[in-house]
C-alpha cells in the first residue's frame, strides 16, 4: 500500500468521526443542557423519565452502528481463487472463448455452487483477486477485495454493507430513526419555549434549538433510506441487483434469488427467531456463497449442472426444499395424473408402456411413478 492508499484510509474515518463527534454533541445537549439545566428545576420525575428513555435509545444505536463498523467483511473461500498453476493456464491462453472454457471446467471440477453468469452467458471472473466470483459476489474498489453478497459500499460506517453486516446495518437505519425521533419528540416542547422567548435559559437554548433541527434532519433523511432498504428486504435484492438484475440462463432476473413471500424473504436476513430480529445478533441463513433460486430456475439455470448432474433439486437449501416443491406442484394446473402411452407397440399388437405420474395435493406433495408393461401376442 502507497502513500496515496494510507492517506484514503485514512480519510475513509472522517465521515465516522462526524458521526461520532454528532454523538457526543448531542449528548452534551440532551443530558446537560435539557435535562439537567432545565428540567431539573420544573420536574424531576420527568427528567429521570427522559434520561432513562435516551439512554435505551443511546446503547441500541450506538450497539448497532459499532457492529456495523467493525464486523469483518464476508470474503469469498479458497476453493474459488485460482492456483498459481491454473491461473498460468488461464492467462496463458488468448481467445476468450477458451477463457471461457477454463473457468468453466475449474468450476466444474471444484463442484462451486454457481447459478449467475455474466451478460454474455460466460463465468463472473475477478480479474484483480484471480477468483471465480459466487453468485452475488462483487469487488469493492474501496476495500480492494471481493465481498459476497456486496450491496454497497457505505462512507458512514467505513465498511462494505454485505452479507456478514447486513442485518446490522437494516437495524443501525431502524434505530437511527427511533433515536432522532426520540430526541425531536422530547425537545419539541422546550424549542417552542425557545422560540417564543420564554425558556428560562436562553443559553441552552441555542443547544436545544439545534438539538431539534439536526435529529429531525437527521430522522427525515434517514428514514427515507430505511424505506428503500426495507423495499430491497422485501424482494431480496441487494442495492446493487436493484439496479443491475443477476443474469441466469434465461436472462437477467430480479426475481431471481426471491424466496417467494415478504416472510421469507424477510428471514434470510434476520432468521427464524424473533428473539434476535431487533438485536445486533448475526443470525442471517445461509453462508454467503449459495442461495436458493425461484422454482421455475431449478431446471434450467444452474451455469454447470448441464455437464455434472440433474438440474432438478441442487442449489437449494435444506430448509427451501419444501418451497420448491409447492412451487412446483403450483406451476401444474392442469391435473394431478398424467399418462404417456407408447401407442405404437399397443397398436402393432407389441408391448405398450404405461407410464403413470400421480402428484399428491397435501403440503408434503410426493411424487409416484408407476410403469405399467402389457404384452400383447
Amino acid at each position: 500500500m502507497g502513500v496515496l492508499g494510507v492517506c484514503l484510509k485514512i480519510c475513509g474515518w472522517f465521515p465516522v468521526v462526524f458521526i461520532t463527534a454528532v454523538i457526543i454533541w448531542s449528548y452534551y445537549a440532551y443530558v446537560v443542557e435539557l435535562c439537567i439545566f432545565i428540567l431539573v428545576g420544573k420536574s424531576i420525575p420527568l427528567m429521570l423519565l427522559y434520561l432513562v428513555l435516551y439512554h435505551v435509545f443511546l446503547v441500541m444505536f450506538l450497539w448497532v452502528y459499532w457492529r456495523t463498523i467493525w464486523t469483518p467483511v464476508a470474503k469469498v473461500p479458497d476453493e474459488f481463487y485460482l492456483t498459481s498453476s491454473e491461473l498460468q493456464q488461464y492467462e496463458a491462453e488468448d481467445r476468450n472463448e477458451e477463457k471461457i472454457e477454463i473457468l468453466k471446467s475449474l468450476a466444474r471440477d471444484k463442484r462451486l455452487p454457481i447459478w449467475t453468469r455474466t451478460y454474455g452467458g460466460g463465468m463472473r471472473y475477478c480479474h484483480i483477486c484471480k477468483l471465480i466470483k459466487p453468485d452475488r459476489c462483487h469487488h469493492c474498489s474501496m476495500c480492494n477485495v471481493c465481498i459476497l453478497k456486496m450491496d454497497h459500499h457505505c462512507p458512514w460506517v467505513n465498511n462494505c454493507v454485505c452479507y456478514s453486516n447486513y442485518k446490522f446495518f437494516v437495524l443501525f437505519l431502524f434505530y437511527t430513526i427511533l433515536y432522532c425521533f426520540y430526541v425531536a419528540i422530547t425537545v419539541l416542547p422546550f424549542f417552542i419555549q425557545f422560540w417564543e422567548n420564554i425558556l428560562d435559559r436562553p443559553i441552552g437554548g441555542f443547544n436545544v434549538m439545534f438539538l431539534f433541527i439536526v435529529s429531525l434532519v437527521f430522522c427525515l433523511s434517514v428514514t427515507v433510506l430505511l424505506l428503500v432498504h426495507v423495499r430491497l428486504v422485501a424482494n431480496n435484492w441487494s442495492t446493487l441487483e436493484s439496479f443491475r438484475a443477476p443474469v441466469f440462463r434465461h436472462g437477467p432476473d430480479k426475481e431471481g434469488f426471491s424466496r417467494g413471500s415478504f416472510s421469507n424473504n424477510f428471514k434470510e436476513i434476520f432468521g427464524d427467531q424473533k428473539r434476535y430480529w431487533l438485536l445486533p445478533i448475526f443470525t442471517s441463513k445461509g453462508d454467503g456463497v449459495s442461495y436458493p433460486v425461484q422454482a421455475r430456475d431449478q431446471d434450467s439455470d444452474r451455469l454447470l449442472d448441464g455437464d455434472v448432474e440433474s438440474d432438478i433439486g441442487s442449489g437449494l437449501e435444506n430448509e427451501d426444499r419444501g418451497a420448491g416443491k409447492k412451487g412446483m406442484r403450483e406451476s401444474i394446473k392442469t391435473s394431478t395424473t398424467y399418462s404417456t402411452m407408447e401407442a405404437s407397440g399397443v397398436a402393432e399388437g407389441g408391448t405398450g408402456n404405461h407410464a403413470t405420474v400421480h402428484m399428491d395435493q397435501g403440503e408434503g406433495a410426493q411424487v409416484n411413478l408407476a410403469i405399467e408393461s402389457d404384452s400383447r401376442r
